[in-house]
């Protein structure tokens, strides 16, 4: 049985291990984990093909002209309450549809893909946003295989990419802490200090709730 009711989402700077961390959580939580994940169940949910769910991953929008001219690829039957859109917000919106479905199935973790903002509304969600120190995170960046020369051009280029996508398609900020009810720095903390603090703070959110 799951340790928890919520869904946390995960908003994280590249390097800041949110892919782990989500990971780790979701296991002490015994709740399911959305990353990579994510895309193949929109893909399935939409009949979009998933190489192009992985294409637009959390990167800026392109042009509409592009959108249009591309059309969309798509399996089985396809959903045509996207078709007449452009191809970029097709595929958000069929994320979108399929992270609110997910979190209306119960608990779990998400990780990026603007969750926190689709789920804005919904009062049983938990939202955390991870950084560190740009150090630890060029360490990352070469763990995954960008050369050493190039590490922090690495790193800045996928904050800028995502803070773009997110900028895109939500009325906020990303990264701004007003969207977030914890913000930690896992460079400092370690990840296991980061799951750590974030299943004490949804064992207290849930106690507050279960009190009103």
């Amino acid at each position: 049985m799951a340790k928890t009711n919520m869904v946390i989402t995960i908003g994280r700077q590249y390097g800041s291990g949110g892919r782990e961390v989500g990971r780790r959580l979701a296991r002490c939580l015994e709740i399911p984990y959305y990353d990579k994940e994510l895309l193949a169940e929109a893909s399935k949910d939409s009949g979009i093909c998933e190489e192009l769910f992985e294409d637009h991953d959390e990167k800026p929008t392109r042009s509409f002209l592009y959108s249009l001219v591309t059309g969309v690829q798509t399996h089985g039957t396809p959903s045509t309450m996207y078709m007449d859109m452009p191809l970029n917000h097709r595929i958000f919106l069929a994320q979108f549809d399929t992270i609110r479905r997910l979190a209306g199935q119960g608990p779990c973790v998400v990780v990026g893909r603007c969750a926190d903002y689709v789920l804005r509304d919904d009062k049983n969600v938990v939202n955390v946003f991870l950084k560190a120190d740009m150090e630890h995170r060029k360490e990352r960046a070469i763990e995954r295989g960008a050369d050493i020369a190039r590490a922090e051009e690495v790193v800045k280029r996928h904050d800028k990419e995502r803070a773009a996508y997110y900028n895109y398609y939500a009325t906020t900020n990303w990264g701004d802490v007003n969207n977030y009810d914890l913000c930690l720095d896992t460079g400092r903390i370690g990840y296991d200090g980061a799951v750590e603090m974030i299943c004490e703070y949804v064992q207290r959110r849930e106690a507050l709730l279960g009190g009103k």
